[in-house]
């Protein structure tokens, strides 16, 4: 985002303590903007609805609708499409961290996180990226992807990207960036995106941390990788 344009954020956690430390947090940065909080998912969701802010800061755990449950009710307004959902957990082995992210959420970040993680962590979502807890994302993913394998063979479900993309989905579950893909393929960074984006579209994702979820599930990434 540029500097006449903030990165607008909405906050969605049913304790008003961390609502209020969040926003005095981020109301202290010139490129981010607080537009609205929510004290459970139903309420998230309709304030994203009304703001349609760039990122939601979402919780897990809330009443009346859960974090999950809220994340793929904006995932599925038209309109909210660019709407990117960072969800927070308490725990680095939330068992609800892989359903968030198949439900659209672009990443996730332990409670934990230090100021300056938070930050950039919205920063990373706001841009587009996926963001996923180093510590935890391998661990977690791999263990429940290995019990949630699609119906459809690998083979079948990525027989729809040229080898190229398929080789640009392994290292988008690597973790890496345009940037990294390029430089691991000598391609340029755009060209990277390009795949990147093409990838998406083929396999029906709707971010980044989508196609992350898509490597695990297919075998293209393990926990080992």
């Amino acid at each position: 985002m540029t500097a006449t344009h903030p990165i607008t954020v909405l906050l969605a956690d049913d304790e008003h303590l961390v609502r209020s430390g969040f926003k005095v947090l981020l109301d202290l940065e010139e490129d981010i903007t607080v537009v609205g909080e929510a004290t459970n998912g139903a309420e998230a969701v309709e304030l994203a609805r009304a703001t349609r802010p760039d990122v939601v800061l979402m919780d897990i755990r809330m009443p009346k609708l859960d974090g999950i449950r809220a994340t793929g009710q904006i995932a599925g307004i038209a309109g909210l499409e660019q709407v990117k959902v960072l969800i927070l957990t308490t725990y680095d082995t939330d068992d609800n961290v892989f359903e968030a992210l198949q439900a659209g959420a672009s990443g996730f970040l332990l409670k934990d996180a230090g100021p300056a993680e938070l930050l950039h962590a919205i920063r990373v979502i706001a841009a587009g990226e996926a963001l996923l807890a180093p510590r935890v994302t391998r661990r977690l993913i791999g263990q429940f992807t290995a019990q949630r394998r699609a119906n459809r063979s690998a083979e079948d479900r990525l027989a729809v990207l040229t080898d190229r993309e398929r080789e640009v989905l392994a290292l988008v579950g690597r973790g890496m960036n345009n940037d990294e893909i390029g430089a691991a393929l000598f391609l340029s960074p755009a060209t990277a995106r390009t795949h990147v984006s093409r990838a998406m579209v083929k396999l029906g994702a709707r971010d980044r941390a989508q196609l992350v979820v898509i490597a695990y599930q297919t075998g293209l990434c393990d926990t080992a990788s």
